[in-house]
């Protein structure tokens, strides 16, 4: 009898479990107890502009406009500022507010596949809600949200847009214009401000849109709120929506005029088709999708980063992306090697176009990294740790990575050199990449000395930001030898002249060797916990290190040492990417599970950079982690002759497969 319980028992949990793994969304994350002390929005971007939401409905916690900087009043640093939250509205239905305390049935849904937040609630018996709002994939400065009210009885309903304006914005006005069109009314309501410094003008402008031709009345009691009323039957529905753009002189200098210019054409294209030709955009997107069968959370975490990685860039902007995306001004919005190592890899799979961006961004900025290498004493591109607009370096001067983490040039050079490779386009190799790669190669040729022993790189941050001012730090090392080698490539390729000391160079920096064979990270390393991948780098996304042996090795010495909670989502993904390589799917999984698993905040499941953190979303972990997918389950490789994809890695236990599509 007992026995047949326990069987019973044991069936009923496994039921249970099949259950509630069965229920992850493939295409959405759905949060239905949402706790305001302690919640972390989820973005909606359009590689231009991000929203990102609040716990209370219709309301945004940050709107980030990608490549505006401005200081703050704590730093003169370049940085990224919250804008206008031109976008939010409150409701009230017979007088009463609907706000977090009073609604039920309350819930949130990131919508992947159309890039939409979306929300449904109650209010006591009056009105069922829901609203979904997007950054207009088609409209880089525009936005939309639209809202359904189901009226359970007689209702007026009110449905105030304001906009608010962050402490960080100063000398701040509105307007609010009427402008009577034969298409229909266009209510403009337009706040014009300055960043905190003066450096730059921001508009952001907003109108009303309706679904017929029955207006509500609309009035507006400030310059910065309009309010519209209408009065609702039981059992109707009324849709109503609100589209919005900014505008800031980053990108135009008359910002008044240009934000109305946005909003207005917006609102004569009208909802639907906004919504259509939004959607439209995200359906091109998603034809390149990682599809996992056997692990339902996994393929709606892997999506989820698919999603955030896609909605902070896009194609012809000539804009990269920060660690925390769009999603906030964390890390100032500043660019670094995570771009060009960790999410560009990704993308250049996944969307070649949209990575084309992101390396455009460091071709754009190739002078401004010549003029650093030359305050620095060096020859040639020496690229900025932390860089905004400018391209000259914008790191913090208390942090020693600004003046001493120099493999970022390296790693800039492998990302230009792997656009060419997977386009095959030599015109643009010998226009575009080729001064690049010259100037970095010269870097190297400056930076490195030689000693009676031989070659060195002295005095550098590593790739672990914990050792720091060390010699022959191998990283380092091996991206200025690869740097080198590449150029070589380009130069034949190109028709141009290499330097025959690049060559000379490219083989002749230490790597070096501990005693039992394994690769030491520097030359002072002495078994110290690590932050980040350094060593293991070496044999992937670098090829130094081929012999599995020595890559087992490696791994089994540096995993150990990884500095727990504070290291980064992509140091255990790249660690499981190799276990995957080499055959072991068990500890590949583990390690890809742990790489961002408790990194995850509530209740939409964003990444924080490091275990039990809040500073999502951290899109250089996301990057990491789909480079274990595609580059260690999937088997994909890029090469010098191009994308190839090998015999898959061994799968983590549970996952039946992996497909890849990709959009040509």
């Amino acid at each position: 009898m007992k026995q047949d319980m326990k069987k019973l028992l044991t069936a009923t949990f496994l039921l249970l479990l099949t259950l509630t793994v069965s229920a992850q969304e493939p295409w959405g994350i759905t949060a239905s107890d949402i706790d305001a002390s302690n919640y972390f929005g989820a973005t909606v971007a359009n590689g231009q502009i991000g929203l990102t939401s609040a716990a209370e409905p219709l309301r945004n916690a940050t709107v980030v406009v990608g490549g505006c900087y401005d200081g703050d009043a704590k730093s003169s640093i370049p940085s990224f500022f919250d804008n206008i939250h031109m976008m939010d509205m409150t409701l009230k239905i017979d007088g009463e507010t609907a706000a977090i305390g009073n609604i039920s049935g309350y819930s949130q849904r990131l919508d992947m596949r159309k890039a939409q937040m979306t929300a449904n609630f109650s209010l006591g018996k009056k009105a069922e809600v829901s609203y979904r709002q997007m950054a207009l994939r088609q409209l880089p400065f525009s936005a939309m949200t639209i809202v359904e009210v189901k009226a359970k009885s007689d209702i007026t309903l009110e449905a105030t847009n304001e906009h608010v304006c962050p402490s960080n914005l100063q000398d701040a006005h509105g307007r609010y214009r009427l402008l009577k069109k034969k298409r229909g009314n266009i209510y403009l309501l337009s706040t014009d401000a300055k960043s905190y410094s003066g450096r730059h003008k921001v508009t952001g402008s907003t109108s009303f849109v309706f679904f017929d031709r029955n207006y509500p009345t609309v009035t507006t009691d400030s310059t910065r709120s309009m309010t519209l009323t209408v009065e609702l039957k039981s059992g109707t529905t009324y849709r109503f929506g609100v589209v919005g753009s900014i505008a800031t002189s980053q990108s135009h200098q008359d910002t008044p005029n240009e934000a109305d210019r946005l909003t207005i054409f917006a609102t004569l294209t009208g909802a639907d088709n906004l919504e259509a030709e939004h959607i439209v955009e995200w359906d091109r997107l998603w034809a390149s999708d990682i599809e996992i069968d056997g692990d339902p959370q996994a393929q709606q975490d892997v999506r989820s980063m698919l999603y955030n990685l896609y909605s902070y860039v896009r194609e012809d902007s000539r804009q990269s992306i920060s660690p925390m995306g769009l999603s906030s001004a964390g890390y100032h919005g500043h660019i670094f090697w995570d771009a060009d190592l960790w999410m560009y890899p990704a993308l250049l799979v996944m969307h070649p176009q949209m990575a084309k961006s992101m390396i455009d961004y460091r071709i754009d900025r190739l002078t401004a990294a010549c003029r650093n290498a030359y305050s620095h004493g060096y020859r040639g591109a020496m690229f900025p740790w932390e860089s905004s607009e400018s391209g000259m370096e914008d790191t913090p001067s208390w942090a020693t990575t600004g003046t001493n983490e120099h493999h970022i040039t390296g790693c800039v050079a492998l990302a230009a050199w792997q656009y060419f490779a997977v386009s095959r386009d030599t015109a643009w190799l010998r226009r575009e990449a080729w001064p690049l790669l010259r100037q970095t190669a010269d870097f190297w040729l400056s930076r490195a000395t030689k000693d009676k022993t031989g070659w060195h790189i002295r005095n550098v941050v590593c790739a672990d930001e914990y050792a720091t001012n060390v010699d022959d730090n191998a990283f380092t090392n091996a991206i200025a030898m690869e740097n080198l080698r590449i150029a070589c490539l380009a130069a034949e390729l190109a028709g141009e002249k290499a330097d025959p000391r690049w060559k000379q160079l490219s083989t002749a920096l230490p790597i070096l060797k501990m005693d039992d064979g394994t690769t030491r990270e520097h030359a002072t390393y002495n078994g110290e916990t690590i932050k980040q991948a350094d060593v293991n780098l070496l044999a992937y996304p670098l090829h130094t290190i081929t012999d599995p042996k020595q890559i087992r090795r490696d791994l089994d010495y540096y995993e150990k040492k990884i500095g727990g909670r504070l290291a980064p989502a992509m140091t255990e993904a790249i660690i499981s990417l190799l276990h995957s390589r080499l055959g072991n799917g068990k500890e590949a999984g583990r390690l890809f599970r742990q790489a961002y698993e408790q990194n995850l905040c509530p209740p939409l499941r964003v990444i924080a950079e490091c275990k039990g953190g809040k500073n999502p979303y951290f899109v250089t972990g996301a990057g990491g982690i789909i480079q274990t997918v595609l580059m260690g389950f999937a088997g994909y490789e890029i090469t010098d002759n191009g994308l190839k994809q090998n015999a898959p890695g061994t799968l983590p236990t549970g996952w039946k497969s992996v497909t890849v599509k990709r959009a040509e």
